[in-house]
């Protein structure tokens, strides 16, 4: 089943239907075997990161052809 199908929640603000993206680089960040996802508002504050952050990495990811990304 492909990610944009699944109906994935942000287990901290419930926020439904993830996008591949905020599925992939909570992937990347978090390692492929994690169970609970965060959108990436809620990624960004758990990382401490910005949101600005996030985008520009997941940009990079898919640059480097990251599969988690397609």
């Amino acid at each position: 089943m492909s990610c944009d199908v699944m109906n994935i929640m942000c287990v901290s603000c419930c926020k439904e239907n993830l996008s591949k993206d905020e599925i992939g680089v909570n992937k990347k960040l978090l390692g492929e075997s994690v169970l609970e996802y965060y959108c990436i508002n809620c990624l960004a504050e758990y990382l401490e990161v910005s949101v600005e952050d996030l985008e520009d990495k997941i940009e990079e990811f898919k640059e480097q052809g990251c599969t988690l990304f397609d």
